[in-house]
């Protein structure tokens, strides 16, 4: 399949659909273009799922990183009397799922801080998920936790088919995302490709599952659309809930890729409907905590306040079974809210787990701080 046209060329709305009453406050709430954020939009074909929409920037190692990586490889091989000169690492990707109701473009700015801040060395994937952003799959309602996670799985296999040759990966997810990598971790391990940790973005099992008795009714009341998209980024920013948007950046980034033009009024409608997916919910955080503190590898969990905090969670923080970062300053879309924060959070986190690699004798066996 051809590359897709540049992000810019794709996403921008009529004019003739704004309803802002002067021009400057139109542009205060325009939408702005992803391309500076990621190296390329792709359609991926998944066999038997779907074509997926991902927002990539491949990794680009250091020369004197792949050869210390390669030579650290002989040295391990040659301990555990394996054949020594397996392909080098083709670096570290990490890996971005959105929440429900979001799409990939939520990681825009904090993409675009990662690959700065590691000058291309880190790479960044964020896809839309099913029944999200500009994703194309035949059951878009079923947006179950084995489902989601089978996806992510799938759509990784596709583009990376050979296991050894597959970057490392940092698996991030947040809010229902962060159910997703916490399954997904199992699973990449299994197929023999590397996992550096695991970070979940300001979900917590114990919360979660106490707010879904609320949660048709919070959908239920967003609005059916919008006559323009200044309007739609405006309310997204303004709404004043805890799920608002509180970077408009950000948002004139994001917002654009939750919506689709309709036939009649309104004029702009959102892709997502959330309310199909309401069997699944459940899914998507029950054991969330146990199975967060039960992953193979380093662990992060962020949050934007420690009352979000469940008991199972608390003992484990107590017991140092993970890494605890907390941004007060932001609401629950912290990747959006706070993307420089955010992005050195996760690089800090991945060159503490990921950077040194020591070569081990046969028999030892090392653990990481929070794994």
């Amino acid at each position: 399949m051809p590359p897709p046209p540049p992000l810019s060329k794709r996403r921008q709305p009529s004019q003739d659909s704004a309803t802002t009453p002067s021009s400057s406050s139109r542009d205060a709430f325009s939408p702005l273009s992803s391309d500076d954020c990621f190296a390329e939009a792709l359609e991926v074909d998944v066999p038997e799922r779907g074509v997926f929409r991902v927002y990539y920037t491949p990794p680009r190692p250091k020369q004197a990183k792949r050869q210390q990586r390669q030579q650290q490889q002989q040295q391990a091989a040659t301990a555990k009397g394996e054949e020594a000169g397996k392909p080098s690492s083709p670096g570290t990707l990490i890996f971005l799922h959105h929440g429900a109701g979001f799409s990939g473009l939520s990681f825009a700015l904090t993409a675009r801080a990662i690959t700065h801040s590691t000058n291309g060395e880190v790479g960044v994937l964020a896809l839309d998920c099913r029944g999200h952003g500009r994703t194309e799959c035949p059951a878009p309602e079923e947006m179950s936790l084995e489902t989601l996670t089978g996806d992510s799985f799938a759509l990784l296999q596709t583009l990376f088919p050979d296991p050894a040759r597959t970057p490392t990966l940092l698996l991030v997810g947040h809010s229902m995302g962060g159910g997703v990598v916490v399954s997904l971790c199992p699973a990449v391990q299994n197929w023999s490709a590397r996992v550096a940790g695991v970070a979940v973005l300001d979900v917590v099992e114990g919360t979660a599952v106490e707010a879904l008795s609320s949660m048709e009714g919070i959908v239920a009341m967003q609005p059916k659309g919008f006559d323009s998209m200044e309007e739609a980024i405006r309310w997204h920013v303004e709404r004043g809930s805890a799920a608002a948007i509180r970077n408009k950046e950000s948002a004139r980034r994001s917002v654009p890729g939750v919506l689709k033009s309709a036939s009649r009024e309104p004029r702009l409608i959102f892709r997502h409907n959330l309310s199909l997916t309401t069997p699944h919910w459940r899914s998507w955080f029950v054991g969330l905590s146990q199975r967060f503190l039960g992953v193979r590898t380093a662990r992060l969990l962020m949050l934007a306040g420690t009352d979000r905090l469940d008991k199972d969670l608390m003992v484990g923080q107590m017991q140092g079974k993970y890494q605890l970062q907390v941004l007060p300053e932001a609401g629950h879309c912290l990747m959006e809210d706070e993307p420089e924060k955010v992005a050195k959070l996760l690089v800090d986190f991945w060159r503490r787990n990921e950077a040194v690699n020591l070569p081990v004798g046969k028999g030892v066996q090392l653990r990481k701080v929070g794994q």
